[in-house]
C-alpha cells in the first residue's frame, strides 16, 4: 500500500471537499418548512386575513432574482397600539423566511420595502404581530416567468 505524500494529500482533500460542497443540500423547497416558520413566528396563535396589511408585489415577475416587495400595516403607532414585527415568508423557496421587520412606536409608520428572490411561482405571505398580541396576515401569489414567457 502506497502512502500519500503531503502534496497528494492536499490535492485529495481539496477534491473531496469540493465534491461535498457541490452536493445539493436544501436546494429544494419543502411545503412543511413554510408552515413550520409560520408556527414558530405565531406561537400557534390563530392568524386571520386582514385588511390592515398592504402587501405590494407584482402579479407577474419576469425576473425571479429581484422581485420588489413593499409592506405597510395600518396602525396609530402609539405606545398603546403599534406594530411589533412583520415576517415575510415565501412558500416555495428553500429558505421560507425572507425577512423580519421590527417596529416600535418611534418608527412612526409600519412600512418597509425590499427585493427578494423567488425560485418559482409561489405565494408570499406577510404576518404582522401587533402590540396587543393579535396576528394579521396577507398573502399574494407571484408568477415567476423566465424571459417573460408565462409561467
Amino acid at each position: 500500500m502506497k502512502s500519500l505524500n503531503r502534496r497528494e494529500a492536499l490535492v485529495f482533500s481539496a477534491v473531496t471537499g469540493g465534491l461535498l460542497l457541490m452536493t445539493p443540500t436544501g436546494a429544494f423547497a419543502n411545503a412543511g418548512d413554510a408552515m413550520k416558520t409560520m408556527e414558530e413566528f405565531t406561537g400557534g396563535k390563530p392568524v386571520g386575513d386582514s385588511k390592515l396589511i398592504a402587501l405590494e408585489m407584482p402579479e407577474i415577475a419576469e425576473n425571479g432574482n429581484t422581485v420588489p416587495l413593499a409592506i405597510s400595516v395600518e396602525s396609530p403607532m402609539t405606545p398603546d397600539s403599534y406594530v411589533k414585527r412583520v415576517i415575510i415568508i415565501s412558500e416555495g423557496n428553500p429558505r421560507p423566511e425572507v425577512a423580519t421587520f421590527n417596529f416600535s412606536p418611534l418608527s412612526g409608520v409600519a412600512e418597509a420595502s425590499t427585493r427578494m428572490r423567488l425560485a418559482k411561482t409561489q405565494n408570499v405571505i406577510a404576518i404582522a404581530e401587533l402590540s396587543d398580541g393579535s396576528l394579521h396576515m396577507a398573502k399574494r401569489q407571484v408568477k415567476v416567468t423566465i424571459g417573460g414567457c408565462g409561467g
